[in-house]
């Protein structure tokens, strides 16, 4: 199974770059006949926050992927939710079903201490008063970790050590994107990978020449800079046909619509259109 793999290589360089995705979930992962990954719709994404004091939003993440620190009212979260969320999709892939599948937050976080158990008072320093009185309203729950097993066939006991790394309650001893790839059961998926269908390897008359890092981290930590010198739409519409213009004078396929559709002429000339009134404005 590669998928895995390539999720926790998809994490790795989001959050070396800062970047967390906040909604990882099946709709939002895009998968060929290769079964190779990519990770889309970033609607949700920030930059990771270093300063715990500063509040985030708790209006993240699908909620049957939701980590048990957001369902619980956490004001500061790290990458580690991406992390609970690849775990969830992983057991959905094993399992065939969604494997916490609830009604309402409430109900989420009932489905996931009866898997992992009551969690300690350490793993609820952050939570909200309210949800950390609802867990020690209720009786006390051994983890029940051994129903994994059954998820299928595939639920080998790697594949659950790993779904056990990954579902951790507590964020800070959930293991992360990064050192989730050198678990021993991803070991297969990405020498196959590398062994046929990357472009960082390539084959000579004496065998297959492997790069030094199988997945790189993001050279510099991501920056949103440029979107400061945007004041208006048509600016963004003017960054965006430029961006697409000089994809097509390269080598490179065009990441747009088809240069030769009637919208992708539409769109040409309503840029154009824009871009000489906002001219004419600035000229006054």
């Amino acid at each position: 199974m590669r998928c895995p793999s390539l999720f926790h290589s998809g994490l790795k360089y989001l959050h070396s770059a800062g970047i967390l995705h906040r909604d990882i979930k099946p709709g939002n992962l895009l998968v060929n006949s290769n079964c190779l990954l990519k990770i889309c719709d970033f609607g949700l994404a920030r930059v990771e926050e270093p300063d715990p004091s500063r509040h985030m939003t708790q209006e993240v993440v699908t909620q049957y992927y939701r980590a048990p620190e957001v369902l619980m009212g956490c004001q500061h979260y790290t990458s580690s939710i991406d992390v609970w969320s690849v775990g969830c999709i992983f057991a959905e892939l094993l399992g065939r079903r969604i494997l916490f599948q609830a009604q309402s937050p409430i109900q989420q976080l009932d489905l996931i201490t009866d898997l992992l158990g009551t969690p300690p008072l350490s793993a609820m320093a952050s939570a909200c008063e309210g949800a950390r009185a609802h867990i020690l309203r209720g009786p006390h729950k051994p983890p029940s970790l051994s129903v994994l097993y059954m998820l299928s066939d595939g639920a080998t006991h790697e594949a659950v050590h790993l779904l056990c790394r990954m579902l951790v309650f507590d964020p800070a001893k959930r293991i992360s994107g990064s050192d989730a790839l050198s678990h021993p059961y991803l070991d297969e998926g990405r020498l196959r990978y590398h062994t046929c269908m990357c472009k960082c390897c390539y084959s000579v008359p004496s065998g297959r020449v492997y790069t030094r890092d199988f997945e790189p981290p993001a050279e510099r930590p991501f920056s949103h800079n440029y979107e400061q010198s945007m004041h208006s739409v048509w600016q963004g519409k003017e960054l965006i046909h430029r961006f697409i213009t000089e994809h097509q004078q390269g080598k490179r396929v065009p990441l747009c619509i088809n240069p030769q559709s009637a919208a992708f002429k539409t769109f040409i000339r309503s840029t154009a259109w824009h871009s000489s009134k906002v001219s004419r404005k600035e000229e006054r």
